[in-house]
């Protein structure tokens, strides 16, 4: 099984993460060659770096790596993670780390197996672990459904106000029909405010659960976790 090999900003970063004062390789690090996390932990060891330290490191940046949004006028209104771990896990770990996930995200959640394929699931968040050809894949996602639907619906309802002022502006009938276009377009503006605001504050616990389990999965040590705020919950 091939090791997961790390180019030079992706060393200078899990070097910064590991230590306060990165060291510097004697060498430099040709783009298509790279260096493995043995070869990253020995050069630790000569600094004075823990192997785990290291190692923790360097899942902070895969993680990172595998990071995704999807956004709604400029707000994240999905978020998710991707991460390689470059090795298999077994049934009990993975039956371990469902347990965390009802912890973190205070849910019980469903599980299934297909084959080789095992996913948690409750709502619109899904963990996903997948084989690969150096171990496992998992993968993170979630969709923030609420405040997905009351944009949605604020955008029609603020579409159709702009449909009526336009037609009843040909008609002459404008000055009649204000009130409700007015109506229509306030409904419309506090849904998509609605929505946006349970946005920014959502997306960021969810990136810092995801990111903290990922790193966490398989270390010795394994730190705590922030738990979901039941508000914050599509």
């Amino acid at each position: 099984m091939a090791e997961r090999r790390y180019n030079d900003k992706e060393i200078a970063a899990i070097f910064r993460a590991a230590a306060e004062t990165p060291p510097t390789p004697d060498r430099e690090v040709p783009q298509d060659e790279g260096l493995t996390l043995t070869d990253l932990q020995a050069i630790g060891r000569e600094v004075g770096i823990a192997p785990d330290a290291i190692a923790h490191a360097a899942r902070g940046v895969d993680v990172r790596l595998g990071a995704a949004r999807r956004t709604i006028l400029g707000l994240p209104i999905s978020v998710s993670r991707t991460v390689q771990l470059n090795r298999r896990l077994t049934d009990e770990e993975w039956e371990r780390f469902v347990v965390q996930l009802r912890e973190v995200f205070n849910a019980r959640g469903r599980t299934r197996s297909d084959g080789t394929l095992r996913q948690w699931t409750n709502g619109n968040l899904q963990v996903l672990l997948e084989p690969t050809q150096t171990g496992h894949r998992l993968r993170f996602g979630t969709l923030h459904g609420g405040a997905s639907a009351s944009i949605g619906a604020g955008l029609v309802a603020l579409g159709v106000a702009a449909v009526v002022t336009a037609v009843t502006a040909i008609s002459g009938t404008l000055g009649e029909a204000m009130y409700g276009i007015g109506f229509l377009a306030a409904t419309g503006a506090t849904m998509i405010v609605s929505g946006a605001l349970r946005l920014p504050s959502w997306a960021r616990l969810r990136s810092r659960q995801m990111e903290a389990l990922a790193s966490e999965l398989g270390s010795d040590h394994p730190k705590p976790v922030d738990q979901a705020d039941p508000r914050l919950i599509p």
